[in-house]
């Protein structure tokens, strides 16, 4: 028979165990919904610079393969496309050939976006302000038209992930760098990189001084 002496202390043993479980789960539940709302505020590299075919930009015109919209699985070969062909010569010679060498070890490195036109690119910080709330915060994510190396035909968005992190261990035998640390798909050409390396990347574009001259 079990003392009755010991039946308050197993009663308190179980709630302790409870409640225990209970704060477990609710930091579970909590951790949860700060990672998805952390993780929505970033754009991921399957996705930035993309705007649907069709999607009505500022004034008459539409956002099109003219402006340079790429389809999904468009890769630095795809010459077709206004988005790769009108990148500048050594960042697309230096894409194919990092390209090809990934391809060896089934890396597939596609090209989200590349060379965008004004129009797009002013459609985009127009997205990215009604996204983030604010021009500040947009633009740590998107330049402006004005100063955009993608306008310039200077600047590539790259995925999958995979093609992320290869480049990041390998882009810079390639002069590939990444130009932001908030945008490991960001990808420009330093061509000093296959002799020193690659730069430490700005923290975002806010502190890249080429956009405030």
């Amino acid at each position: 028979m079990i003392p009755t002496a010991t039946a308050p202390s197993r009663s308190r043993r179980v709630l302790r165990l409870a409640l225990m479980t209970l704060i477990i789960v609710a930091i579970v539940i909590v951790g949860v919904a700060v990672y998805r709302s952390a993780s929505a505020a970033i754009p991921r590299a399957d996705t930035i610079g993309r705007s649907p075919a069709g999607v009505p930009a500022e004034g008459d015109g539409m956002v099109t393969a003219e402006d340079g919209l790429l389809p999904d699985g468009a890769t630095a070969f795809d010459e077709g496309y206004p988005g790769v062909a009108r990148l500048s010569p050594g960042l697309l010679d230096a894409l194919q050939r990092a390209a090809h060498d990934a391809a060896a070890g089934d890396i597939v490195i596609r090209v989200n976006s590349g060379w965008r036109s004004a129009e797009y690119q002013d459609r985009l910080v127009q997205e990215a302000v009604e996204q983030y709330g604010s021009a500040d915060e947009a633009a740590r994510w998107v330049a402006s038209s004005t100063t955009s190396a993608h306008v310039a035909g200077d600047a590539v968005d790259v995925g999958s992930y995979d093609a992320v992190e290869w480049l990041a261990d390998h882009g810079a035998a390639y002069g590939l760098c990444q130009t932001y640390g908030n945008e490991a798909w960001h990808l420009e050409l330093r061509a000093e990189a296959v002799e020193q390396g690659c730069p430490p990347p700005y923290t975002d574009p806010t502190e890249d001084p080429r956009l405030h001259g």
